[in-house]
């Protein structure tokens, strides 16, 4: 059956994604562990550019909030859970037990995990306790789990332009209103508003894509736009606090402007000449990427560093955690998925509203 135009794969996205997977490793890799005290590997010509690689993140966000509700739309509540859970939980529960053992296992005490908290990252929803990530980088998954109950909320709505765009504005809004104090500090976890412009952005740009520009959807990016700035610069400064350097502002504001600009092309359909399908081969592997390449890569600089080549050591850290992901994606998503799509579509009917 031919695939809808609003469903047709956009593997410029796919491009994107790999972008944004091999900048926050670079991150890792070549600035935030040494910065951070957790490797002795310095390459003080690299760190300069790779510093701003967890600007990569800023990308997923607004990725997500495009893809997301373009997957959605036309799905019932109940099949927009199933689609997520599948699409998360596989390599996740794998990437949670190999880096716990890992950890365990190698680490030296450096990554302790206690069974509780493993336990409780199995869920992915340990941050609402307050229990600590296994990983440093699974931080994001509880964000990207806030945007989907809002994209779940709309399901329930009925998914249209107009509602679409009021949740935007409306969610906006409310950003706005909390940055500017006069919201309890507990509404956050639903407006999750240091990233919240990055998915508004990115509905804004999905109804680009679907309907064509309109005032106010290019209103709503422009505005989001505005404030990935003012949040990014903050954001900035409190990453050179920790790790005792200097992020210049204007290289962020760059890079923001950039990541904007580049979705936007993308919503006015502008680089559809650019997507390889085999961009869908390597975009396929960043999520399984992205979960097990931070720790298990510290640790392996901890073990080797003092044996091998840095460059070398490095170069060879990145294969090997593609070559993983590669396993998790091949070996445990695709052939799991479908098993779980369909023990969770035998719950009962009534579970969730049509």
């Amino acid at each position: 059956m031919a695939v809808e135009p609003s469903r047709a794969r956009l593997h410029e996205v796919d491009l994107l994604r790999i972008v944004a997977a091999v900048s926050v490793m670079a991150y890792h890799y070549l600035f935030s562990a040494s910065a951070g005290g957790l490797s002795e590997l310095r390459f003080p010509q690299a760190d300069v550019v790779a510093r701003y690689g967890y600007l990569g993140v800023d990308l997923f966000f607004t990725i997500s909030g495009f893809v997301v509700l373009l997957s959605a739309w036309d799905r019932s509540p109940r099949s927009f859970v199933i689609s997520r859970a599948v699409r998360l939980y596989p390599a996740y529960w794998i990437a949670v037990t190999l880096t716990t053992i890992v950890s365990v296992g190698l680490s030296q005490g450096r990554f302790p995990v206690a069974l509780p908290q493993y336990l409780a990252n199995l869920t992915m929803f340990n941050s609402l306790p307050n229990i600590e990530n296994v990983d440093v980088v699974y931080w994001t998954l509880w964000a990207e789990l806030r945007f989907y109950a809002m994209i779940l909320v709309l399901t329930w709505a009925g998914l249209t332009a107009r509602r679409v765009t009021y949740f935007c504005w409306a969610w906006l809004a409310a950003t706005f209103v909390f940055q500017a104090g006069l919201l309890p500090h507990a509404t956050d976890l639903i407006l999750n508003t240091q990233f919240s412009h990055y998915f508004i952005a990115g509905m804004a740009l999905c109804l680009i894509h679907r309907y064509g520009a309109t005032p106010q959807t290019l209103a709503i990016v422009a505005i989001s736009l505005g404030n990935a700035i003012y949040r990014g610069i903050g954001f900035a400064d409190r990453v050179g606090i920790r790790y005792h350097t200097d992020l210049h502002r204007s290289v962020v504001v760059v890079i923001i402007v950039a990541i904007f600009a580049i979705m936007l092309a993308v919503a006015l359909k502008l680089t559809s000449r650019i997507g390889r399908p085999w961009f869908a081969v390597l975009g396929a592997l960043t999520y399984p990427l992205y979960l097990v390449h931070a720790h298990i890569g510290f640790i392996i600089f901890e073990r080797l560093g003092d044996q091998v080549n840095h460059v070398l050591l490095v170069a060879a850290t990145m294969l090997l955690m593609t070559g993983v992901a590669a396993a998790l994606h091949y070996g445990v998503e695709r052939p799991l998925a479908p098993r779980l799509k369909r023990l969770l579509d035998r719950r009962p009917a009534h579970a969730l509203r049509k």
